[in-house]
């Protein structure tokens, strides 16, 4: 495959399993280039062009040609400079990596990650949360998560892989948006009295089984074992957690258990007061479902896959 061939299907699959539906997808599409027919000439030359096929700027094509051959790449949850030189060493062994395929973004993937919350504000309406709450809130958390990530050194993994001629990949809301589907729909297959039930049916997920044997596996951060669970949400997409207020319209929203791969420690205090309980999967593990989704298809097509830096590779195909 091509570098751009694995980009197109990271994409397509990412708006297959949108939670918002591919139809809502499509009408955001064509209202970002609507908005960009409208913009004066002098701003148009800033406008991110790849939003007009791809509305996940946090998952993009960093370095590299998109005509470039794949045949074997290196994926993992995070790729900075150290994973882009590890790539480079096995290829002075005689690896052939072709490509570093990261979770994570960096560059202008990571600096523009605020721009996907917005999914979440469909998420949380499905959830009984008002819509105008929500997209109060987020545009709230949006500006926080940009002033947060803005002083970073967004560049210094791409600048890596261009210096040493390694092409480099994120794809971050794409992946995600696999596994957010992955588990609600495993989590609507069966009814839950309390909150343990729910963890031992999390608990039976392979990748949560491998990162509990490392001590990283799902724990309750919020209730007991034997609270009641109530209505069981889960929140596996959407760039970064909700805010601790976002949270809290959950809990009126009637929301009894909360499954996250991770939840600031703010809100996990907010939510005990609530009485609401939450699942926390781990990071790694749960990032790690929407990946082997996603890797599972490319190794269908030919391409071999070398995992590194926290993914837990499982397969989950014959």
């Amino acid at each position: 495959m091509t570098l751009q061939e694995i980009y197109d299907l990271g994409i397509q699959m990412a708006i297959n399993a949108d939670p918002r539906g591919t139809d809502k997808v499509k009408k955001l599409l064509a209202k970002t280039k609507k908005e960009f027919s409208d913009l004066p000439s002098t701003k148009k030359k800033f406008f991110d062009k790849e939003s007009f096929t791809n509305p996940y700027s946090d998952s993009r094509i960093l370095f590299g040609s998109p005509k470039t051959q794949v045949k074997k790449l290196m994926a993992g949850i995070d790729a900075d400079c150290s994973e882009i030189l590890l790539a480079d060493r096995l290829n002075q062994k005689g690896k052939k990596i072709d490509l570093v395929l990261s979770h994570h973004p960096s560059g202008h993937a990571l600096a523009s990650l605020h721009e996907v919350m917005d999914l979440q504000v469909d998420m949380f309406e499905e959830e009984g949360v008002p819509v105008n709450v929500a997209h109060a809130l987020f545009n709230e958390r949006m500006g926080y998560v940009k002033r947060r990530f803005s002083p970073l050194n967004h560049s210094q993994a791409v600048d890596a892989a261009r210096l040493l001629n390694i092409p480099l990949m994120a794809l971050h809301t794409a992946w995600d948006n696999l596994g957010h589907d992955f588990m609600k729909k495993y989590l609507a297959k069966k009814k839950f009295d309390t909150v343990s039930e729910v963890l031992e049916y999390v608990n039976e997920i392979p990748e949560f089984q491998e990162s509990t044997k490392g001590k990283a596996g799902p724990f309750i951060v919020s209730g007991s074992e034997k609270a009641r669970a109530g209505k069981v949400t889960v929140g596996f997409t959407g760039g970064t957690s909700p805010s601790k207020e976002l949270y809290q319209e959950m809990a009126k929203a009637g929301v009894g258990t909360i499954v996250e791969m991770h939840v600031p420690e703010d809100a996990v205090l907010e939510l005990r007061k609530l009485h609401i309980n939450v699942i926390d999967t781990g990071h790694m593990a749960a990032d790690s479902i929407g990946a082997n989704i996603f890797l599972d298809e490319l190794e269908r097509k030919g391409v071999e896959v070398v995992p590194c830096s926290g993914l837990i590779r499982i397969k989950h195909v014959s």
